[in-house]
């Protein structure tokens, strides 16, 4: 298992992949650039969404669903959207197959009038029905989220991170005001950054992308960004304001208090699995997958050791009251009783399946009525009187949560670089990676120029108050505050 693994200072992108496979999250489809989400895998998705979901749900959002498939002439609408889609695009021409000698091909009869594309997004098709659901402010605002799969035709994929076909959450919401949408935008930018820091334990810097890098057909896009344990940093998360671009382009209009016919101003806002891989990469060692306890499907597992049916019967009765101790503290656990599997094998497998603690008991555990408690994180054991186990644990859980978070924090602000010349910009990047702040004076020709000298984009240009002016690093022009460097995946 851990020995399967590359280790990280050898081949960082190896060492992914490793982690990935055994920790038995993911596998590659027989389609190309798909991927077959494990049962592990899956299981973090679902705590993901379960948390963001009652997140959503708290800032008044519902939940509905809408078509995978939408007409190709919903995308020829508003002209940023399809020009910054089109060649992520898959295309259903033909509506049916055939047989033949050979197997199957298509029917060229059954070619569709017009050509249903595989939705990328879903804006398109949710403005179109939005028409039909406004006519008057008193219909606004709408606040809807959708869980969903999208596809984009991508050609270098890896799982989690870029896969052509992923699964996500889009927000698309409708409001009477530039106001009101300006806020929503802002209020899911916070909700993305308190999910990534209280449940994933990343710590993400919040910002601005520049005009090159919006969404196609935003106004402007607001991103969380996160750096990984290999100096690159990756976008965990958008929120768009749409502005009206959408509305007008698919005749989204109200009637307001006043009397006066509006466009309604809009914004969407998602994440996706590729958070899994942002968790992985965060908080993942040589040894394996790290789960923040928040998000494990299992915070423990309970391995009996027994050498024969007396100490079996024992062992068990024993793991049956720390059951129920854990139940009532509403830990989610697992007892690993398989009998063919020996206790060493259990204790890598759940290693480097990331399960935050470790409770191990032995019929001399159960004599001096104690219980051995192995934490995931800092592999740090301990044996812990049976009477305070159950608080002991919850207490560590804790624990863990908090030091995964202020240790990545830690690698993030040890990481993060201050550039007030090219050369100094270049050396940085180049030699040790990481955040770098520097000042850019705006163009999207300098910024070009930056990307293609040194693969480093600008990740955001951050919230903070800190707007210390300066000059630009490579023209000298006026710059009113550095922004946010990085090579990215």
């Amino acid at each position: 298992m851990a020995k399967k693994i590359t280790k990280r200072e050898k081949d960082y992108s190896q060492w992914y992949l490793d982690v990935v496979k055994e920790a038995n999250l993911a596998e590659h489809s027989p389609v190309r650039g798909c991927m077959i989400i494990k049962p592990n895998g899956y299981a973090l998705w679902e705590n993901m969404q379960r948390q963001l979901d009652d997140m959503f749900k708290e800032t008044g959002h519902q939940n509905a669903y809408f078509p995978l498939f939408i007409p190709k002439s919903f995308l020829s609408k508003e002209a940023k959207h399809v020009e910054g889609f089109a060649k992520e695009c898959a295309v259903i021409t033909h509506s049916r197959l055939k047989a033949t000698d050979n197997g199957v091909e298509v029917d060229p009869d059954s070619k569709l009038e017009e050509e249903l594309i595989v939705r990328p997004t879903s804006e398109t098709i949710i403005w179109d029905t939005y028409r039909n659901w406004v006519q008057s402010y008193r219909d606004l605002p709408i606040l809807i989220n959708q869980w969903a799969n999208v596809v984009r035709w991508e050609m270098r994929t890896r799982l989690f991170l870029r896969t052509m076909e992923f699964l996500w959450q889009e927000g698309h919401t409708a409001h009477a005001t530039k106001e009101d949408a300006m806020k929503e935008t802002l209020q899911m930018l916070d909700v993305y950054a308190r999910f990534a820091e209280e449940y994933m334990a990343m710590p993400v810097i919040k910002g601005t992308k520049t005009e090159s890098e919006r969404f196609a057909g935003a106004v402007e896009t607001y991103c969380i960004e996160a750096l990984m344990q290999d100096g690159k940093a990756l976008q965990a998360g958008t929120s768009h304001f749409l502005g009206q671009n959408f509305a007008k382009a698919f005749d989204v209009t109200f009637q307001d208090s006043d009397g006066v016919v509006k466009s309604v101003w809009a914004t969407s806002w998602g994440v996706s699995t590729r958070l899994i891989g942002g968790l992985i990469m965060t908080h993942s060692d040589d040894s394996g997958l790290v789960i923040p306890p928040k998000l494990a499907a299992n915070q423990v597992v309970i391995v009996p050791i027994w050498r024969n049916e007396e100490e079996q019967s024992l062992v068990l009765e024993y793991c049956e009251s720390i059951q129920q101790e854990l139940k009532e503290y509403n830990i989610r656990f697992k007892l690993d009783d398989r009998d063919q599997y020996k206790p060493g094998w259990k204790f890598a497998q759940h290693e480097v399946e990331g399960v935050p603690v470790r409770i191990a008991v032995g019929p001399r555990d159960v004599a001096n009525k104690k219980a051995e408690v192995a934490r995931r994180d800092t592999k740090e054991k301990e044996f812990i009187d049976r009477d305070k186990l159950g608080k002991h644990v919850i207490d560590l859980l804790d624990e863990i949560q908090t030091t995964l978070f202020e240790t990545a924090r830690k690698y993030r602000d040890d990481n993060t670089h201050y550039a007030d010349t090219y050369d100094e910009f270049k050396e940085i990047i180049n030699e040790k990676g990481g955040f770098v702040y520097a000042h850019w004076d705006g163009t999207a020709e300098t910024e070009a120029k930056i990307k293609e000298d040194t693969r480093a984009t600008i990740r955001c240009i951050p919230l903070d108050d800190d707007t210390e002016s300066g000059k630009c690093m490579v023209t000298g022009e006026k710059s009113p505050r550095r922004v946010l460097f990085a090579k990215a995946y």
